[in-house]
């Protein structure tokens, strides 16, 4: 009965099949399917970029402050602090993970370093921040007042000033960061009618703050000694980690309530949001395409269907079930289909095999090729039950 099936069915119904509507259905789904692939692989490629500290974008954290007009310079402008509402309005939108203050040593602080029999001094400034917002983590991350030692994370930025400005041009050694870490720094703090020499130390360089950054619990107890009394600052930045970078509500929240945004994270962010966007409209456009191909499937079968009605009605008079007339169209549709999702991941490979190198050459890593393959079969998977749910309510309709 099977064999007899197999060789009557096919022989009567392979007769008015379009080799060129299956051709075209087959070329438009591989044309939709890998438009979808290589932007998802590509996507996912590019975004390691947004995704690690060293990365040609790094993670979404913006260090805010207030803008200083000429009304400031002269004293007649508004406060350049945060108040406790505004950080709590920044807190609440939505696309802010959080909000972390950076606190401003309210006491004088000296500084001197000795380079080889040459010295150096001056006045300079501490900060510090929650340590979950830092980009390094220091194994003695932490102050003992009764062993005063103070461990202090640099700007990279200062190190490379201080070697390509200040030493280039003064015959000082030009330190690395390994050098850096070992030369031992004298820091004065005085404030509220006291003085004290505390030693300190580099433990770390950071590309994500632009200050001289010191543990949390040293700046609480050295505010406490040093300070004046009474004197309680609020913050004059605040760094934020940031959730949907790019999102323009962003730069409309930074633009209505007159923040800047340091350095060029702003347009780090922007260049992310425009990488989302244009990965969602080349996906778009796949998917029409896609869609597309699967309604000329669709039409091409309901015109086959028409043309074998005779022959289906017979088969009927034969004692053969709709299902078993629906075989050979859900057959070649699986067949059709499971090449084109195979050929889609061969050009999506060839096509990663292209572009990985030349993201490599800046920096870029290669990305995991398991999201475009998981949503190809995704895809193919729908496509391909809804091909077979049509075809079975078509032959049911002609049977």
């Amino acid at each position: 009965m099977s064999n007899s099936y197999k060789g009557l069915v096919w022989r009567l119904l392979r007769r008015n099949i379009s080799a060129g509507q299956i051709a075209g259905y087959a070329l438009a789904t591989l044309v939709g399917l890998s438009i979808v692939l290589c932007a998802v692989r590509f996507y996912g490629d590019v975004s390691s970029a947004f995704n690690t500290d060293d990365g040609i974008l790094s993670k979404d954290y913006m260090v805010i402050s207030k803008r200083v007009s000429a009304l400031n310079t002269v004293g007649r402008g508004g406060e350049t602090f945060f108040t406790p509402a505004e950080t709590e309005e920044l807190s609440r939108q939505p696309w802010v993970r959080s909000v972390g203050a950076f606190t401003a040593a309210n006491f004088n602080v000296y500084m001197s370093v000795d380079l080889g029999g040459r010295s150096m001094s001056t006045y300079m400034f501490l900060e510090s921040i929650p340590d979950k917002f830092l980009d390094v983590s220091p194994s003695d991350w932490r102050f003992d007042p009764s062993r005063p030692e103070v461990p202090i994370i640099m700007s990279k930025e200062y190190l490379a000033l201080y070697n390509f400005g200040f030493a280039a041009s003064r015959g000082m050694p030009q330190l690395s960061e390994t050098v850096m870490a070992r030369v031992p720094l004298s820091i004065t703090v005085s404030g509220n009618g006291r003085s004290m020499k505390i030693p300190g130390r580099i433990v770390g360089f950071s590309s994500r703050l632009n200050t001289l950054a010191v543990p949390q619990d040293f700046m609480e107890w050295a505010n406490k000694e040093f300070a004046p009394p009474g004197k309680e600052e609020q913050p004059s930045r605040l760094i934020v980690e940031v959730s949907k970078p790019g999102d323009p509500a962003i730069d409309r929240f930074m633009r209505i309530n007159g923040y800047d945004v340091a350095g060029d994270k702003a347009d780090n962010s922007r260049a992310n949001y425009f990488l989302t966007l244009v990965t969602a409209i080349v996906i778009a456009i796949g998917s029409v395409i896609s869609i597309l191909a699967f309604f000329i499937l669709m039409l091409s079968i309901f015109l086959l269907l028409q043309k074998n009605r005779r022959k289906l009605h017979d088969l009927m008079l034969l004692g053969y079930s709709p299902r078993q007339a629906a075989r050979p169209y859900n057959l070649l549709v699986l067949s059709v289909n499971v090449a084109v999702l195979v050929l889609s991941i061969v050009i999506t490979e060839c096509a990663a095999a292209w572009w990985n190198p030349r993201l490599a050459d800046i920096g870029v890593p290669n990305g995991s090729p398991l999201p475009a393959l998981l949503t190809g079969l995704c895809i193919m998977a729908v496509v391909t039950v809804a091909n077979l749910l049509t075809i079975r309510r078509l032959v049911r309709r002609n049977f």
